[in-house]
């Protein structure tokens, strides 16, 4: 009896600009029998995540808007590379109509807030942290989501909470963070690809 092949689910994840959460992502399905990491697009030429993925043996390529708006070359690539699931990792740009189209309910972004507080254009990293600090919050997290065609309003994955104390700065709420998705955010992938 012949054994079933199963295709691993090919990600392709994009980030802007330092990418631990992309490290941690590619990390923890490194040997993952069911999943695997087919590349890395980043946005910005001097983003840090570049030499992650160089350090990772991960393919990754640079695109900048146009290939993202203009000319089609992300989609371009990612049919070639047989992409299943992106995965925003820390990348700030609204996700174009064709790729929406082509992946549809197919692609995860972590939000550093509890939405739908604290999301929208401009609401990302620091801003978040400081706005969140700035409105006396007792509590804050992250937002793991799909997205659609509107910054931070896709339908809702998965939330964490963490407390705020008094003394908390936007730097060590940052931390908190940081933590938070570490824990959840390549469990949560894991688990929204696979069931």
């Amino acid at each position: 009896m012949e054994e079933i092949i199963h295709k691993k689910k090919q990600l392709a994840i994009f980030a802007s600009g330092n990418g631990t959460n992309a490290q941690q992502i590619c990390e923890y399905f490194a040997n993952n029998k069911n999943i695997n990491i087919a590349c890395i697009i980043y946005n910005r030429p001097d983003a840090f995540v570049a030499k992650r993925a160089e350090n990772l043996g991960i393919e990754s390529i640079y695109m900048n808007r146009a290939d993202f708006y203009d000319n089609g070359k992300v989609l371009t690539y990612l049919l070639d590379k047989k992409i299943d699931w992106i995965i925003l990792a820390g990348f700030l740009w609204l996700i174009p109509e064709n790729l929406l189209t082509t992946f549809p309910n197919h692609i995860i972004n972590i939000h550093p807030a509890l939405l739908p507080k604290y999301g929208g254009k401009g609401m990302y990293g620091h801003h978040v942290h400081k706005a969140v600090i700035d409105n006396h919050e007792t509590e804050s997290g992250i937002t793991i989501h799909l997205i659609d065609n509107q910054y931070d309003k896709g339908s809702i994955l998965h939330q964490a909470k963490c407390a705020i104390s008094p003394e908390d700065t936007p730097e060590s709420l940052a931390e908190k963070i940081h933590q938070l998705e570490k824990q959840y955010f390549p469990q949560i992938i894991e688990k929204t690809i696979l069931t």
